[in-house]
């Protein structure tokens, strides 16, 4: 478990649910991250004795005491080195999947990192394009794939692609065996409202998502639209749904699921999941940080490693 910005509720929901779970459970997880923060935040929040319990990496370290609610490059860097260790010890067979807290992306790119979320981090680790590994929101009963992310509009129309497309699709069916649905039934939704109903609305569908959804129909899956986004999830008929960018796949499950869905980077050879919700930098610091939210992705990791032990 990465702890996330140590300026935000990171280490407080990563103490606060380790704190909940039986000894067998937290004696499973390593904690990734600054010390001194663990501590400080221990002593906020009346949890020392756990401290003493706990498998822990340094990682991410800050010079001086932590400064909550701050956005500051050094924890924008703090946050990447932890996680990167983590995804290391994954990927050298030490760990078997990542749980990655809140982050704050204006702080990293003050660091001068480069990163647009955690699939973006997951595929440099792993030595991979970042069109191959893609975001999955999980919760409220939805299973959302996202083909673009953290872009403006225009970026993600210009990089939208049948192949990349198809290769979200696939990512998100690999996820959805993970999670127990073998032969997903998936929706595909547009680009443009009502899936640009005919070209009515722009020539995008036609250019990106029709072809795809031929292509992957072709290979047997099932596939089901384009359709306008609003019309297939009000159906709530489908295992699999896939966004084709940011906002599409987030209100939904941020609507069904506020601050208790999981956000798992698919595609790569690791499996990292972090919490649909953002550092909090308004409460950081004051010890009233809720972890539902990453109770329920330990628990959704835990679950996809029984199915695959």
């Amino acid at each position: 478990m990465a702890v996330g910005d140590p300026h935000g509720i990171g280490p407080e929901i990563a103490l606060k649910a380790l704190a909940q779970l039986p000894a067998f459970d937290r004696d499973r997880i390593t904690v990734y991250g600054p010390k001194a923060v663990l501590q400080h935040v221990a002593a906020l929040c009346g949890l020392e004795p756990l401290l003493p319990r706990l498998s822990h990496v340094e990682a991410g370290t800050l010079a001086g005491r932590p400064r909550f609610g701050v956005v500051d490059p050094a924890a924008g860097a703090s946050t990447i080195a932890s996680a990167t260790a983590a995804l290391q010890a994954c990927r050298r067979g030490e760990v078997d999947a990542v749980i990655a807290c809140p982050h704050h992306e204006t702080a990293i790119h003050q660091a001068g990192i480069p990163f647009s979320g955690y699939p973006s981090l997951v595929a440099r680790v792993c030595g991979l394009d970042e069109g191959e590994v893609f975001l999955m929101l999980v919760g409220g009963g939805l299973r959302i794939v996202h083909a673009t992310l953290h872009e403006s509009v225009r970026t993600s129309l210009g990089r939208l692609t049948p192949a990349l497309v198809e290769a979200a699709v696939r990512a998100g069916v690999r996820a959805c065996a993970l999670l127990g649905v073998a032969e997903p039934s998936i929706a595909l939704f547009g680009i443009n409202p009502h899936a640009s109903e005919g070209g009515l609305f722009g020539p995008e569908d036609e250019a990106v998502t029709v072809p795809a959804a031929h292509a992957l129909r072709a290979s047997g899956l099932r596939v089901d639209g384009p359709m306008g986004a609003d019309m297939v999830l009000s159906q709530r008929r489908h295992d699999l749904y896939v966004a084709m960018l940011h906002d599409q796949g987030h209100i939904p499950v941020k609507l069904l699921a506020p601050n208790a869905a999981s956000a798992l980077s698919i595609g790569a050879d690791v499996l990292l999941s972090s919490v649909g919700h953002g550092s909090a930098m308004d409460i950081a610091g004051r010890g009233v940080a809720d972890p539902a939210a990453l109770l329920r992705t330990i628990a959704l990791l835990s679950g996809i490693e029984a199915r695959t032990a």
